[in-house]
C-alpha cells in the first residue's frame, strides 16, 4: 500500500472561479449536468452528483461570501464500498475509493449508504459515478486535475498526514489573526467515518456549506445485525428440528 493521499480544501482562499469543476470534467470526461440557472446564487451545479464530481458552493451572508469546493470524502470506513455487491467499488493503493464503471450493475445500494450524499447514478445508464481522486493521474505520478487547476491553492493535494499538519497550522494562524470561526471538518480519525481522505477548513458551521455536522458510516451496525439474524435463524432451525423430533411415527 502506498502512502495515503488526499485533499485539504482551505475555503478561506477559495474565489469561486470553478476552475476545479471544469478541470475535473475535462480530464475525466464527465458530461454536463444541464447548465441549470437556479436563480438563488452563482451556483449552477447545486450539489455533487454522478455528473458533478467537484461542486463549488456559494453561500451569501451579510457582508461576506462563503465559497467551498466540495468533493467525495474518500472515507476511511466507506459505507458505499461495504454495500457494493459486485466489487465495482474498491480501495486503491493510495487508500482512496474508486468506482469501476464497467463492473457496476446499477443496483444503487451505494447511493443511500453514503452519509455525505456524494455518490449517485446517471439517468442515461443507471451506473454509479463519483470522484476517483484522479486515480489514473496518481498512478502516473501526477496530482489530481482539480488541485492542479486551482489558482489560489485552495485545493491542496498530498500525503494525508502532511496535509493534516499543514491544516492545523493554518487554523492556528487564522485564530492568531482574529479569525476565531475557523475550524477543520473531516480531518479527525476519531469521527464517525474514521476520518476522511478529503477534509476542509471552514469559516462557519458545516450545515452552512451543506455538510452533515456529525456524519456516521451507515453500515456501522451491519455486523451486529448479521449476528442477530444468524442467531434468529439458528433458533428457528432448532425449533423446527425439535418439532419434527417430537412427532410420533
Amino acid at each position: 500500500m502506498a502512502e495515503r493521499m488526499g485533499f485539504f480544501t482551505d475555503t478561506t482562499v477559495c474565489i469561486g472561479c470553478k476552475a476545479c469543476e471544469v478541470a475535473c470534467k475535462e480530464w475525466n470526461d464527465v458530461p454536463d449536468d444541464g447548465f441549470v440557472f437556479r436563480a438563488t446564487s452563482y451556483d449552477n451545479t447545486g450539489s455533487l452528483g454522478a455528473s458533478t464530481w467537484r461542486h463549488v458552493a456559494f453561500v451569501e451572508q451579510d457582508g461576506r461570501w462563503l465559497m467551498m469546493s466540495d468533493v467525495c470524502k474518500h472515507c476511511t470506513h466507506a459505507a458505499c464500498l461495504d454495500v457494493c455487491p459486485t466489487g465495482a467499488l474498491f480501495r486503491t493503493e493510495f487508500d482512496t475509493v474508486v468506482v469501476q464503471s464497467d463492473v457496476c450493475n446499477g443496483c444503487g445500494y451505494c447511493v443511500p449508504a453514503c452519509p455525505y450524499g456524494v455518490i449517485d447514478r446517471r439517468e442515461d445508464d443507471g451506473r454509479a459515478w463519483k470522484c476517483t481522486l484522479c486515480y489514473d493521474r496518481l498512478r502516473g505520478g501526477m496530482e489530481p486535475a482539480c488541485a492542479k487547476a486551482c489558482p489560489t491553492k485552495s485545493i491542496q493535494f498530498g500525503p494525508l498526514d502532511e496535509l493534516r499538519e499543514r491544516a492545523q497550522e493554518r487554523v492556528e494562524r487564522l485564530h492568531a489573526e482574529g479569525v476565531t470561526d475557523a475550524r477543520l471538518y473531516g480531518e479527525s480519525p476519531d469521527n464517525g467515518v474514521g476520518g476522511t481522505g478529503a477534509f476542509f477548513l471552514l469559516l462557519d458551521e458545516p450545515e452552512t456549506y451543506g455538510l452533515p455536522p456529525d456524519p456516521v458510516v451507515t453500515t456501522r451496525d451491519l455486523p451486529a445485525m448479521w449476528r442477530w439474524a444468524g442467531g434468529a435463524a439458528l433458533a428457528l432451525a432448532v425449533g423446527v428440528a425439535a418439532c419434527f423430533a417430537g412427532r410420533k411415527p
